[in-house]
């Protein structure tokens, strides 16, 4: 009887702390849109289609507030709208891809906010991104036209239904991108991502 009584103790106990280890960090996936563009002198200015995939921790540190770790792969699109711009003095170096493809392993680290109802989050934060393959080149001369690196700023929306969730943020790039250097002067301004992304996805 008493190791009945011991059995149903350490039950009683396990599944207590399991249901507060629940309430205090959840686990989910996530996909969805991602709409992408390069802002930089020469760049279309609309935003491309891309995609996106990952999977998140959502950790309750107060009422109200808690913080978002995810990890995310995304594929962004830029498209080069005039040529010219990418073209100085006498220099041999022309576009070789006008449209260039980059994808991304992005690591964005969000405060979630309470807007009045635990179920809808004002997320803001910030996001490193490596990225982790692209076409071989923008110009012909083998010049490496993109960083392997990105810093970001986020800021979103999320609902949180009883499973599905549903997502929409903003990101826009805080670091150059460009790994075209002074001395080639191709692109003498700046480029930054920003994209669009829309999510659905399923919290446990």
């Amino acid at each position: 009887m008493k190791k009945l009584f011991f059995a149903l103790a350490v039950i009683s106990c396990v599944t207590v702390s399991t249901a507060n280890a629940q309430k205090f960090i959840r686990f989910g996936a996530k996909a969805g849109a991602n709409l992408g563009k390069i802002d930089g002198t020469g760049y279309d200015k609309s935003f491309k289609l891309g995609w996106h995939l990952g999977g998140f921790a959502q950790i309750n540190l107060a009422k109200g507030f808690g913080i978002q770790p995810e990890v995310i792969f995304s594929t962004s699109k830029a498209e080069v709208k005039n040529t010219s711009d990418f073209q100085l003095n006498n220099e041999l170096q022309t576009v070789k891809d006008t449209k260039p493809k980059l994808d991304y392993l992005s690591i964005p680290i969000l405060a979630n906010i309470d807007l009045g109802s635990p179920r809808f989050k004002l997320q803001l934060g910030p996001q490193f991104s490596i990225l982790t393959s692209k076409k071989n080149n923008v110009f012909q001369d083998g010049k490496q036209a993109f960083k392997s690196g990105d810093f970001s700023a986020v800021g979103g929306l999320w609902l949180q239904l009883p499973i599905v969730n549903i997502s929409a943020r903003y990101v826009i790039g805080l670091s150059n991108v460009s790994d075209v250097t002074a001395s080639s002067a191709v692109s003498p301004d700046k480029w930054k991502n920003q994209a669009i992304q829309l999510g659905v996805g399923i919290t446990l």
